[in-house]
């Protein structure tokens, strides 16, 4: 399987450089913050986000050099990113994070807290610094978006009427809003046309839903040291996702299980046992492919580059990643 590191080859000296300039960005203030920092940005992430910003920012800016606002653009939406996971970690009690401690686990409530909202601060105080009102309308929306789709989650655990769309509204909310909504700043950023802004928006929100239905999955189909996490713990805390909404279509008595939520011995056994023997995985993996086949049909704005051609394999590797 292709690895996100040979997709990111024609932006890697920047990621690199991203990652010092985070850690310099957070840590300088305070030594805990800045334990929290290296700990959050040298945990192994894939900087999908960042990279997407930044592969976008020289296919929109061939022959020459991006800008230092193209450069903290990326900075500013892993912050956002990174922020929101921190916060997500102490909602849902979660003890790992890409395999390693959270922040909550290693530090206490009290400092992921506050480091996530350090974070948010930080990032909208160099999202000012951009000057360009513009960006600052659609990052600011990001972060109103996370906090929506964060309570929409809370609001529908283990609520088995949930539909397909309104799930996928959630995880616009929650994962794609970031990755739209910074492709098109880029576009801003970059002096395209309002037309080509809005298909990188596209591109940014079809990828973001597919990577997330594929995370999805994954809590069905992946192991824990692969996950970081326990496999099926979203729907052990009543997250009902796309392969879930499938399956129920299909199997009435998992509605019995889910509304109980798995209060007899051997219910998350008996769910997660029907939803494999569902076709939910299957139809939300062909519901991915659709998404980030979407995705791709929007980059045809920007000319043929490398950058251009690892966008359009970042696609391809997001589905690869079920096989």
């Amino acid at each position: 399987m292709t690895s996100t590191t040979s997709i990111f080859s024609p932006v890697e000296a920047d990621l690199q450089l991203l990652t010092e300039n985070l850690k310099n960005l957070v840590g300088a203030r305070h030594p805990i913050l800045y334990a929290a920092a290296d700990h959050l940005f040298g945990a192994g992430g894939k900087r999908i986000r960042p990279a997407i910003v930044l592969l976008l920012s020289r296919a929109t800016m061939p022959n020459q050099e991006i800008t230092p606002r193209h450069r903290r653009l990326a900075e500013i939406t892993e912050m956002i990113h990174t922020a929101s996971l921190v916060h997500d970690d102490v909602v849902d009690e979660s003890e790992l994070r890409r395999g390693v401690p959270t922040v909550h686990k290693r530090f206490g409530n009290r400092v992921a807290v506050l480091a996530g909202d350090f974070l948010f601060a930080q990032s909208s105080w160099y999202l000012a610094s951009l000057d360009n009102l513009e960006v600052v309308k659609l990052l600011s929306e990001v972060i109103m978006d996370m906090a929506a789709g964060e309570i929409q989650q809370g609001m529908n655990r283990f609520d088995t009427s949930l539909s397909l769309e309104a799930y996928l509204e959630k995880s616009y909310y929650k994962t794609a809003s970031l990755i739209a909504n910074s492709a098109k700043s880029v576009g801003i950023l970059s002096d395209l046309s309002a037309e080509a802004s809005a298909s990188l928006y596209q591109y940014g929100r079809q990828i973001g839903l597919a990577f997330q239905i594929v995370d999805d999955i994954f809590d069905f189909t992946g192991t824990t040291s692969a996950l970081g996490k326990p496999a099926g713990s979203d729907l052990k805390s009543g997250i009902l996702t796309a392969p879930v909404l499938f399956a129920l279509e299909e199997v009435p008595y998992l509605e019995t299980l889910i509304e109980r939520e798995f209060a007899q011995e051997g219910d998350l056994d008996q769910a997660l046992a029907l939803i494999a023997n569902s076709s939910g995985i299957d139809r939300s993996r062909a519901l991915a492919a659709d998404l980030a086949k979407q995705a791709v049909a929007h980059l045809e704005v920007l000319t043929p580059s490398p950058e251009h051609q690892a966008l359009i394999d970042l696609a391809d590797y997001a589905l690869s990643r079920l096989y």
